[in-house]
């Protein structure tokens, strides 16, 4: 097509309307915000790629851990030291190192506690009167850059974090230091959820998470990563290996991540024998039964020690109660390695109806994410009933004991599908839980309609969710969970970004290739630390389609998709010639068009657009080639899209419009305008009518119904009288009256 017929026909009335324009309230939708360049604002650098990978000398920083601890089941009490051997792969030296001391937000002084609001909260103690919190005992350097040094460093606690000042600098590119720290706390009863003590028939369960001191990130984003624990904002957390000798009452039995070391020493005979059988058994087998369980002595004064160790892992969670059933079953893997599923539950959480199904979910939900995403890695997927409402660590997860049927399902599948968002993609989830948590819920969503074809499935169109996303209430998804109101954070970590990559996947990429780019993302930063940019960049470049125009407006910003069905109508009148149908784009954030088509012979037909279609306009008029009769058109049939207003996505064509024909040859004809020099001539061309103005090329006019045409690429339309003898010219509101010569 030439382009001189995109260029304004009618200079005078352009100009007028632009300035009219200017004073009146302009569309909310502009094409060129939507699609501006220049979207990425940091360029490749060697540790990460244009292309969304990791760059050639990416570097990541390592923590091993020796964890030694011990239970005091009458004082709630942890006491227990943390031997820490941690590598800096980076180009930096270090003179000091970051802590993470998590318990530290159960201290009643604590920052935490500060934002707490009067009408309560999930985070913190949860309302219990308690002063909690680490009690350093002792500090000690063992060896740094090779050299056995064995002394006590100055360290300063700052809140939830600690520095240790180093007596010498810690070398770039391998240097390692290791470290002893000796420590006690007492555990909450409810920890912010994601950990504490909860009281049943046969005994307390201890669900133990953020026990140990854990080194910050060091990475080539922001250096030290050291965002207090405020109770909002999840973990970020350096991989590597983990061995923990946890030394509990006998009664009690230890579940946690990893891989248990010593079985003929915690468990008897018979129970292992269980074990062995469960491992290679696709139906539940019960370890550990609610009859043993009840009979089982409550208390005990001698100790058992249970020995685990876990590979390639940001951290280490377990769990310990004499109430626990224990069953167990086969998990199967892609590359023919097995896992086990495990669960542990009181009495209290017995029956089919209940946590009896917890291992059936938890090996249903591994075994789908390993066959659709990548890989489980860990040996065991343990599911523990606890207080925690829901709460995900490596190889291990907290959910809460009531919970039954799809409730248990649903939980089971979320926390599970974490050990893939952020346990082996390891991103910051205390500056971008919709990284992990909108990521999960999206993989949820899949995983419930697999799951047993559909036992618990019940459609959620985005439709429904539109109230929510579209609130101004609302904060953009990109912000930390730290600083947004606490009542968002449902909405804006888990079902909007979730929302964001169902409509990439469903309306913009399609299954096919957003499966492929999504599975790369995950190979690429599979044990290491991506950011927004390396997600977006990977999309990207592994689809192959500019997506910037979407990561703006529905991450960054809270642009709302409202778009509206302006005008059906029939070439010249006549339906057997074709339909004409004009479409709006009102809102700030462009999509793909996906139109349903009634005909009056009960059939449809389906019209999908691209989003290109908005890339340079804010109205689109198109032909469909039908010869039926329409008796309407609906944008996003099956609710598919969040619109802000659905009011306006269907128009119904009544009998008056079917009926309408049209004789083009009564608007033929030479007109012209007192109010501006300007001639223009109608003709009439292959069932058309064509419109050409003094100097111009001719243009095609679409047909709109009561006598009007218009011409959408100018955004000009023309309003005949009803004796033809002339006609109004309409441009931004701006008119302009035509008599025939």
């Amino acid at each position: 097509m030439n382009l001189k017929l995109f260029k304004p026909l009618f200079t005078l009335a352009v100009a007028v309307s632009l300035n009219l324009a200017a004073q009146n309230d302009a569309p909310k939708y502009s094409y060129t915000e939507a699609f501006k360049p220049f979207f990425y604002m940091n360029n490749a650098t060697e540790t990460r790629s244009a292309s969304g990978q990791p760059g050639h000398n990416y570097w990541q920083n390592s923590a091993d851990y020796v964890l030694n601890a011990s239970l005091n089941d009458v004082k709630n009490e942890i006491s227990g030291s943390a031997e820490i051997t941690y590598t800096n792969n980076s180009f930096d030296n270090l003179s000091f190192l970051w802590l993470q001391l998590d318990q530290n937000l159960f201290k009643k002084d604590s920052r935490g506690n500060a934002v707490v609001p009067m009408g309560g909260s999930r985070n913190g103690a949860h309302g219990q009167d308690f002063d909690g919190g680490y009690t350093i005992k002792s500090v000690e350097i063992l060896s740094a850059n090779g050299k056995n040094l064995k002394i006590n460093p100055k360290y300063t606690i700052s809140d939830t974090r600690m520095q240790i000042d180093l007596p010498q600098d810690l070398k770039s590119k391998g240097g390692v230091v290791k470290l002893i720290i000796n420590y006690s706390f007492v555990s909450p009863d409810y920890g912010s959820d994601r950990m504490g003590v909860e009281p049943t028939k046969n005994g307390k369960i201890f669900t133990i998470a953020q026990w140990f001191p854990r080194m910050c990130v060091y990475d080539d984003i922001t250096g030290w990563n050291t965002l207090p624990y405020l109770g909002a904002g999840e973990f970020f957390l350096e991989y590597g290996n983990i061995t923990a000798n946890l030394t509990v009452p006998a009664n009690q039995y230890v579940v946690a991540s990893g891989e248990l070391l010593n079985p003929k020493e915690v468990y008897s005979s018979d129970q292992n024998k269980k074990w062995d059988a469960a491992r290679n058994s696709e139906k539940t087998v019960i370890i550990r039964s609610a009859a043993e369980a009840n009979a089982a002595e409550k208390n005990s004064t001698a100790t058992k020690t249970w020995k685990f160790k876990i590979e390639n892992t940001r951290d280490f969670a377990w769990a310990s109660s004499s109430a626990f059933i224990l069953d167990a079953a086969k998990i199967n893997l892609p590359s023919g390695k097995k896992s086990l599923a495990v669960s542990a539950y009181p009495v209290e959480s017995d029956g089919n109806a209940a946590w009896g199904r917890s291992t059936e979910y938890t090996k249903s939900s591994i075994e789908h994410y390993s066959k659709r995403w990548y890989e489980y890695t860990y040996p065991n997927a343990v599911n523990v009933a606890g207080n925690p409402g829901g709460m995900e660590y490596p190889g291990i997860v907290f959910c809460g004991m009531s919970s039954k049927g799809a409730d248990l399902w649903g939980v089971t599948d979320h926390e599970f599908g974490h050990n893939w968002f952020p346990m082996i993609v390891g991103s910051n989830e205390r500056m971008f839980a919709w990284m992990d948590e909108g990521f999960n819920t999206f993989i949820n969503s899949i995983s419930e309609q697999d799951f047993n074809k559909g036992e618990y499935y019940t459609p959620k169109p985005l439709q429904s969710m539109a109230f929510a996303f579209n609130s101004d209430q609302m904060e953009p998804i990109m912000t930390a969970p730290d600083n947004l109101k606490e009542r968002n954070l449902g909405f804006l970590a888990y079902y909007k970004p979730s929302a964001g990559l169902q409509m990439l996947r469903e309306n913009i990429l399609g299954e096919e290739k957003f499966d492929k780019a999504f599975r790369e993302y995950i190979k690429r930063w599979a044990f290491k630390h991506p950011t927004p940019e390396d997600f977006f960049r990977t999309m990207e470049n592994s689809s192959g389609e500019e997506l910037n125009w979407f990561w703006r407006g529905w991450f960054l910003n809270k642009w709302k998709i409202d778009q509206a069905v302006k005008n059906v109508s029939y070439k010249s009148g006549d339906f057997t010639k074709g339909a004409v149908i004009k479409l709006e784009n009102i809102g700030q954030l462009p999509m793909p068009v996906n139109l349903e088509i009634k005909f009056k012979d009960g059939t449809t037909q389906n019209v999908k657009l691209p989003v290109e279609i908005w890339k340079r306009n804010s109205e689109w008029t198109f032909e469909v080639p039908t010869t039926k009769e329409i008796t309407s058109v609906q944008l996003d049939p099956k609710g598919s899209l969040p619109d802000a207003n659905v009011s306006d996505n269907t128009f119904k064509v009544d009998g008056n419009s079917v009926a309408e024909k049209v004789d083009l040859k009564q608007f033929i004809g030479n007109f012209s305008s007192k109010e501006i020099p300007l001639k223009i001539v109608t003709t009439v061309e292959n069932n058309q009518l064509m419109l050409q103005a003094t100097g111009q090329p001719k243009i095609p006019l679409d047909y709109e119904g009561a006598d009007k045409f218009g011409f959408s690429v100018a955004g000009i339309e023309f309003q005949f009288s009803k004796d033809r003898k002339g006609f109004t010219l309409n441009q931004g509101g701006k008119k302009f009256e035509f008599t025939r010569d």
